[in-house]
């Protein structure tokens, strides 16, 4: 298996698996104010969060930055609940104003930039020497990205079943969604407290 197969893969199984659901929580908490219709927004979102991971994962591989992982591991599920607690809070019947998805593209960037120190965390004992460095971290981002595309997908096409299809009122469903984020989001906090 090559160098790009194997780094492909590990990014995909790390952004899929079941038990690393913090990842999974924080899409869904940004991807939940879009509908299908939306997909390019959700694109560029999703490919926000990939710039912003993709960043702190090569400076921590690089040696540019020390990260303390009881800190990251206490960060990442506030990330996720500040980011669903603003779509509870978000005013009715504005989701498509131009500021609420700015304020997502930010959050995608930004707090991208705390997971991309827990995939480091992850990732960091596996990586290989310096000369195969920038094409396993390529890859791996790429995996990564490929598994929140698929992740994406299956989410707003929940959503379509959801909102369009069982009728249930859009804003509801935000909220209840995202409620549940929070909720769980609020439980890994004090399970990763780093005081």
């Amino acid at each position: 298996m090559s160098i790009f197969q194997l780094y492909f893969k590990l990014g995909l199984q790390h952004i899929l698996d079941i038990y690393g659901v913090d990842h999974i929580l924080f899409i869904f908490s940004l991807c939940v104010i879009f509908l299908p219709k939306d997909w390019r927004k959700v694109l560029i979102l999703v490919t926000s969060f990939t710039i912003g991971h993709s960043i702190t994962l090569a400076m921590v591989a690089l040696d540019v930055i020390q990260v303390n992982s009881k800190l990251i591991e206490f960060l990442i599920p506030t990330t996720i609940f500040i980011t669903a607690m603003s779509n509870v809070f978000r005013k009715k019947d504005n989701f498509h104003i131009y500021k609420n998805i700015q304020r997502n593209y930010f959050f995608a960037l930004f707090f991208g930039l705390v997971h991309g120190m827990g995939f480091a965390n992850y990732l960091g004992a596996l990586l290989p020497k310096k000369d195969q460095l920038v094409g396993a971290l390529l890859s791996f981002n790429l995996g990564i990205e490929a598994g929140q595309v698929i992740i994406v997908t299956l989410f707003l096409i929940l959503s379509y079943l959801v909102v369009g299809l069982v009728g249930i009122n859009r804003r509801d469903y935000v909220l209840v969604v995202s409620a549940a984020i929070a909720g769980i989001a609020l439980t890994m906090m004090f399970e990763n407290k780093y005081w």
